[in-house]
């Protein structure tokens, strides 16, 4: 009998594997990505003291696209990156969350990239 396969646990054991890879610091900190069905999350984590230094979704009053569609990720991607440099954060590492890189997360990084931070 074919069982079914478990979406969830699928994209935890990836991000768990790409997470032994990268790790973000205060040079450098880790842009993370969440995707649920009706939101967008994303924050900039700085690993080594475990703080969240800037964070965006679109449940921020700023986003006006409230759906967790591409046109929510332009805008997110854009906050996010516009909040990082207010904070003197230019370079960071992304981290897609164990998600392909298609669609709302490419959007979202490819956004954040346009307002000015590089990775």
């Amino acid at each position: 009998m074919v069982s079914k396969v478990n979406r969830k646990a699928e994209r935890t054991r990836r991000h768990i594997r790409v997470r032994r890879k990268i790790s973000g610091t205060a040079e450098c900190p880790r842009l993370c990505v969440f995707r649920s069905n009706a939101n967008l999350y994303v924050q900039i984590i700085d690993d080594v003291t475990a703080k969240t230094l800037v964070s965006a979704s679109t449940l921020d009053k700023e986003v006006k696209t409230k759906h967790a569609n591409k046109e929510a990720a332009k805008e997110v991607g854009a906050l996010v990156a516009k909040r990082a440099i207010e904070k003197n954060i230019k370079e960071v590492v992304f981290d897609r969350g164990g998600y392909i890189y298609h669609g709302v997360v490419k959007e979202l990084a490819e956004a954040a990239r346009n307002a000015g931070l590089e990775f």
